[in-house]
């Protein structure tokens, strides 16, 4: 009977030590401890693949949405920012499996709030908890029905054990290991050390000490930008103001120089809109290097291939497993590049030029922002730059491929056996006892027709023949 509250206590103690938390920056604002929606989702469903506890292989992506939005609706943990106000008053609030959500933790309990006792248990009489343990064992039964996850838990296994043993410096060790293996899988890379060693220098987080913060006026610039009056659920602006927080201070000020206080006409919307395009337009033109390095040329040759020769699904896995080996602050940049650029090339958004379309504005001003490498041609860059901006929403997602050969290898590694000796994979094709008989069969017959097609051969002279056979 205890089986659902040890499951639901691994899964939190594993949000609780897997999880990415630190200070982020969401709307111009800065929030303490918190993380991201898609890492939460990524360290439910790894956790529940490589679990000693549970016996499953099939859970996708929207399973683990759905063990997400049931933590967040016992309160384990909660929306952060904008997200947090808008729904204080609603019902139900929806967990999104995003890089923009926020969440942080509510406390430090490993506990949901429906597993945990009722204080008021001791005055109740034996009926009435017997009723209540029934009760909330159907409710957690529903939970698990609804993710279908079947809990086989051995009984001398403690719930914390398996966190403890593995660093998570292993963890990430593994983790590239496998997305690399992966990688190779589906693209040829003839040298492994520009991916192994990443060149991109990880962006310095400017609100990372707290010693001598100065509260400038580019801070304020900043906070002016957030606090004028945009139009609301307006998603061009929201993802132009969203790409604004990895630029430089100075933009930042002529933003709040140019834009103009009244929104009440139409045209003040294009007025935002044509002076954040400029703006962003401007930032990555001055910039010297594409978010993706030029040194990685032989994974981005690897994917423009697969996407030539149609084999779309593998394409978004290797860009997807690719993009995962980046730096966190270029990856989460891109992102929000990527869906800035999504938006505003739709036609029936802002009009960006009167004589060419949105799509091919965007696709031809901001590939080089994105890729620049003189080996890849024009058409291949803008096909890559065309094929990532079409599946912006998948490509920040981690593959299933992964997470089950990710959650293979820490398993081995927990069960203290060698991780080494099974990959996961295999590049040969298995044969049955049966077809192996028949194949060797069939190779002694061609081997003996062929020594007596070269012993009639009355052209080969006999010294060799002898040779040959």
């Amino acid at each position: 009977p205890f089986q659902a509250t040890q499951l639901w206590n691994s899964i939190i103690h594993a949000l609780h030590s897997q999880v990415e938390i630190k200070r982020r920056r969401q709307h111009l604002k800065t929030y303490k401890n918190c993380f991201t929606g898609s890492n939460a989702v990524d360290v439910v469903l790894s956790h529940l693949m490589q679990s000693m506890y549970l016996s499953c292989n099939d859970i996708s992506r929207l399973k683990g949405v759905r063990v997400c939005q049931a933590l967040m609706d016992h309160k384990v943990f909660e929306p952060v920012g904008a997200k947090l106000y808008l729904f204080r008053n609603e019902k139900e609030t929806e967990f999104e499996d995003t890089n923009t959500s926020l969440y942080k933790f509510v406390n430090s309990s490993f506990t949901p709030r429906l597993l945990r006792k009722n204080k008021d248990n001791e005055s109740l009489s034996p009926e009435q908890i017997c009723k209540q343990k029934t009760k909330r064992r159907s409710k957690v039964e529903e939970l698990l029905q609804s993710i279908n996850v079947h809990a086989s838990l051995p009984p001398k296994i403690t719930v914390n054990e398996p966190t403890h043993r593995l660093s998570k410096r292993v963890i990430e060790d593994v983790w590239k290991q496998q997305t690399l293996l992966r990688l190779l899988q589906l693209i040829d890379v003839p040298l492994l050390e520009d991916v192994l060693v990443s060149s991109v220098k990880t962006k310095p987080d400017c609100f990372g000490k707290e010693e001598d913060l100065i509260i400038s006026n580019t801070f304020l610039d900043r906070e002016v930008t957030c606090s004028l009056n945009l139009p609301e659920l307006d998603k061009w602006l929201y993802a132009a103001i969203e790409c604004l927080e990895y630029f430089p201070d100075q933009f930042i000020v002529m933003v709040s120089q140019q834009l103009p206080q009244s929104t009440n006409k139409p045209s003040s919307l294009n007025t935002y809109k044509k002076i954040l395009f400029d703006i962003i337009i401007k930032y990555y033109s001055q910039k010297k290097d594409s978010l993706l390095a030029t040194q990685d040329l032989d994974i981005h040759s690897g994917i423009i291939e697969l996407i030539e020769k149609g084999k779309t699904d593998q394409a978004l896995e290797a860009s997807q497993l690719y993009l995962k080996l980046l730096a966190p602050n270029i990856r989460e940049e891109l992102h929000r590049l990527l869906t800035f650029i999504a938006i505003a090339s739709e036609s029936e958004g802002y009009k960006l030029q009167k004589q060419f379309d949105n799509r091919s504005v965007i696709i031809k001003t901001c590939t080089k922002f994105i890729l620049q490498n003189k080996t890849l041609s024009k058409p291949q860059a803008e096909l890559l730059t065309r094929f990532l901006m079409d599946n912006h929403s998948e490509l920040f997602k981690t593959p299933l491929t992964l997470l089950e050969l990710t959650g293979r290898r820490l398993e081995s590694l927990l069960e203290g056996q060698d991780p080494d000796i099974d990959s996961g994979f295999t590049f040969c094709q298995r044969v049955t006892t049966k077809e192996y008989e028949d194949q060797k069969q069939q190779t002694k017959q061609y081997l003996l027709a062929l020594v007596q097609e070269i012993d009639n051969d009355p052209a080969i002279p006999l010294k060799q023949k002898k040779k040959l056979i």
